[in-house]
């Protein structure tokens, strides 16, 4: 008589234990990466690929990286990662624990790209420069060039279609679409220069650092270049100097990171009457599932940079600001 009792609390109790079978939100490969850039380029390749998951980790709240602390958030995602896109460079001093006691496979984006010594590797090894930061030998923002976008993009690819060949022919489509994108941005951003700035700046100064491999890209001289943060500006001998530049060169333009500080460069434009302009250094903007997502294509940003630049110099209206 207990029969059936003890068969519907068999039935109940199996109910309540987790499927084998892999349900729709499962993940068979996750990626974590490291900064927004490699986040745009991961999820473009992996676009329309089944069962592959793209996150990021939130270094796009902060203007500079060296003093990041991973949230609890952050470590849950790198608990669950297959593959952690780093960009390599120096720039992730606060993943060393992480990436230590983690399994996951590391791809390191900076694999093949020509890096250039850091503009705050002005002390000796190991010490930390004015605003106490150690920024170490090497300037970590290389994807600010688009050719070294391009790279990254590619070593994200191969690894990809490394670690699962079963897609390869789906990597490697979006690879190609991917690079044709960046390639056009790098093209259209010189074509602006040429067709509204012909004639050479006197220089950029810039309120970050990480403006060396854009500058580079460009053809653009870089004067000055001060890290500064929000409780960490520049000292007095610094904001001298710039003052001095600016009047000695007749600049007419200064930039800040749009998520920097820009409290001495304000002081700066009130004492010589040049303008402040805002850059970006695509260090955030929308998710993948964000109607406003575009993917790849948000590297296009470096060319409304270039706008901007223009109507620092040429004058505001020279290009549209779009």
């Amino acid at each position: 008589m207990r029969r059936p009792f003890l068969a519907a609390l068999l039935a109940a109790l199996l109910l309540t234990l987790p499927s084998c079978a892999p349900s729709p939100a499962q993940e068979r490969l996750t990626v974590v990466c490291t900064t927004y850039p490699i986040y745009l380029f991961a999820a473009s390749l992996t676009q329309g690929v089944e069962g592959v998951q793209v996150e990021r980790l939130d270094t796009g709240s902060t203007s500079c990286l060296h003093d990041y602390s991973l949230s609890m958030e952050d470590m849950k995602k790198l608990e669950r990662a297959d593959i952690i896109a780093v960009n390599g460079g120096g720039l992730e001093e606060f993943l060393g624990d992480a990436l230590a006691a983690s399994d996951a496979q590391v791809v390191d984006c900076s694999v093949g790209v020509e890096l250039l010594e850091s503009l705050s590797h002005h002390h000796e090894e190991g010490e930390e420069d004015d605003h106490g930061h150690d920024h170490g030998h090497w300037d970590p923002h290389y994807w600010m060039n688009p050719e070294n976008a391009r790279t990254m993009a590619a070593n994200l690819r191969n690894y990809l279609v490394l670690l699962d060949p079963d897609h390869a022919v789906e990597y490697e489509r979006n690879a190609a679409e991917s690079d044709e994108i960046l390639l056009r941005c790098g093209e259209e951003a010189r074509a602006l220069m040429g067709a509204y700035l012909p004639q050479k700046v006197p220089g950029l100064i810039t309120f970050h650092d990480g403006f060396q491999y854009f500058a580079d890209a460009f053809d653009l001289p870089l004067l000055a270049s001060i890290e500064e943060e929000a409780g960490s500006e520049a000292s007095a001998q610094e904001i001298v100097e710039i003052t001095e530049l600016v009047k000695k060169y007749n600049i007419p333009v200064i930039f800040t990171e749009i998520n920097g500080s820009d409290a001495t460069a304000r002081a700066i434009s009130r004492e010589t009457g040049c303008r402040v302009v805002q850059l970006t250094m695509l260090m955030d903007g929308p998710d993948a599932d964000d109607p406003e997502f575009g993917g790849v294509e948000h590297y296009f940003q470096l060319c409304w940079d270039i706008r901007r630049i223009i109507n620092g110099f040429a004058g505001e209206g020279t290009v549209p600001d779009g």
